[in-house]
């Protein structure tokens, strides 16, 4: 009996061994393929976040803008403090645009390169400009009014 078992091992040719290494190698490249069309997916998707983000933040943008032309339009959206002036106004454009550069780092759509730029600007706004004093003095218990 053991004899029989060797001699039908034995029987198997070069062909066959060929025959299984073909089928290995497609489901090996079938592997490939959905591992890369996956990461491709992804990108995609953090392309279309970013895309909706940078949508959102040029509407943002277009709002700020008005509030600093014309700040009476402020209660608009806030009715904390009736006279804000322009200085509190572009303060938040700044600040919205220091959000959006965060959110973007979160996304790894900044580089650290940008980033370090981005970071050293911010800190620099709230050492050297009116910045600060703007959040804190619009700020009840740290949430902007």
């Amino acid at each position: 009996m053991v004899y029989y078992n060797i001699v039908i091992m034995s029987e198997i040719g070069l062909a066959e061994y060929f025959g299984i290494g073909e089928a290995i190698g497609i489901i090996a490249t079938l592997f490939v393929i959905l591992y890369f069309s996956r990461k491709q997916m992804q990108t995609l998707s953090v392309d279309i976040e970013t895309k909706i983000l940078n949508d959102l933040d040029e509407r943002m943008h277009q709002i700020t803008n008005i509030m600093i032309e014309r700040p009476e339009l402020i209660k608009v959206v806030s009715k904390v403090e009736s006279e804000w002036s322009s200085e509190v106004a572009y303060a938040y454009h700044i600040l919205f645009t220091f959000a959006h550069v965060f959110h973007m780092r979160t996304r790894k759509v900044l580089s650290d390169n940008e980033w370090t730029g981005w970071l050293r600007w911010m800190k620099s706004a709230f050492d050297q400009g009116m910045i600060k004093e703007i959040w804190k003095t619009k700020t009840i218990n740290g949430k902007m009014i």
